[in-house]
């Protein structure tokens, strides 16, 4: 008997494949990371065999998510509506609940209590986490931001200039880079990862000198070129790297630079005029606009992703498992911003 031809998603688009990954890494539950897993790999030539084996189930379940893709696309990647007991809020009730939520959101408890005394229903945790689930809402870090200290018009009228250099670089005008600094010590920023149930991975931590990058990263983010330092920096390194980043040029280049007081002290102010002579000119950022600036998302991707655990050993392992990350980024270690 002839074995059966196995079936593949056709070809998808780049903002596909960049919506696939998101929510293969963070989509709202397990199901859905595991249909947009599952399209990713066969649309890269991952039999249905395969996919069986990698998730556990059998054909029938990996047609059906490939009929809802073609179907439904992202819509089929949800889970359908299923039959049970009726909702004890209602739709209005259910909004206010999540807007509670909202306002205590590091107390599940807390909102429980709130929604009893308004509603008058009282529902369990579960069911408030489901709610939540339901409303696009997920458990997870909450981030530290200056975006309340900034001038809103001023950020976004920067960041509609900053798209128009994007475009321009996109036809060959220039060339665009983002440079920034960046610290490094045997205190890790401790990443999630996979962990055996009742245990957890200990990572290293200690007090250590702190290693200082330098770095210019390229729009597309394939040039990446650091500088590394054991110690402080003041206004002579910064100008030290500029100047050797400015002799490797063959083009008008803008460097996007945050106004941190090395950059806005008078040394550094009075070698500008020198550096466009040079085809370098720099692009300064509005206060507290941190996200403006890609390269942050590199540091991100360093101190979460890319240093091995190893790393934090010793400073002179931390020291070796950080340059070979910095001698391969956009190599090995690639990251993109389109």
């Amino acid at each position: 008997m002839a074995r059966p031809v196995s079936r593949f998603i056709q070809k998808l688009t780049q903002k596909q494949v960049q919506r696939l990954e998101q929510l293969r890494d963070d989509g709202i539950n397990s199901r859905v990371r595991h249909r947009a897993h599952a399209v990713l790999l066969s649309s890269l030539g991952t039999t249905v065999k395969e996919i069986v084996k990698i998730f556990k189930t059998n054909r029938n379940t990996v047609y059906s998510w490939f009929d809802r893709w073609e179907s439904e696309k992202f819509e089929g990647l949800t889970d359908k509506a299923r039959s049970g007991a009726p909702a004890k809020l209602n739709e209005v009730q259910q909004q206010r609940a999540i807007e509670l939520l909202q306002e205590t959101p590091r107390s599940v408890n807390t909102a429980l209590v709130n929604i009893k005394e308004e509603t008058g229903v009282e529902i369990s945790k579960d069911t408030l986490k489901r709610l939540a689930k339901k409303n696009r809402l997920v458990w997870k870090r909450m981030r530290k931001s200056l975006r309340s200290k900034r001038d809103q018009k001023k950020f976004l009228q920067h960041k509609r200039e900053l798209k128009k250099l994007q475009l321009e670089v996109m036809c060959g005008a220039h060339d665009l880079f983002y440079f920034d600094e960046a610290g490094f010590s045997l205190t890790p920023s401790v990443p999630y990862g996979w962990q055996p149930i009742g245990k957890r991975i200990e990572i290293p931590s200690s007090k250590s000198s702190q290693l200082n990058v330098l770095g210019f990263l390229d729009y597309r983010g394939k040039f990446f070129d650091p500088y590394v330092f054991k110690g402080g920096i003041d206004a002579d390194i910064v100008i030290s790297c500029m100047d050797s980043f400015s002799k490797k040029l063959t083009r008008p280049t803008t460097v996007v630079i945050d106004n941190a007081p090395v950059h806005t002290s008078a040394a550094f102010q009075s070698m500008i005029p020198e550096w466009e002579q040079k085809n370098l000119f720099l692009w300064f950022l509005p206060a507290y606009s941190p996200e403006l600036n890609l390269i942050e998302i590199l540091w991100k991707k360093i101190k979460y992703s890319w240093l091995p655990l190893d790393a934090y050993l010793s400073f002179e392992k931390l020291d070796e498992r950080l340059c070979h990350v910095l001698a391969n980024v956009g190599k090995t270690f690639s990251i993109s911003f389109s």
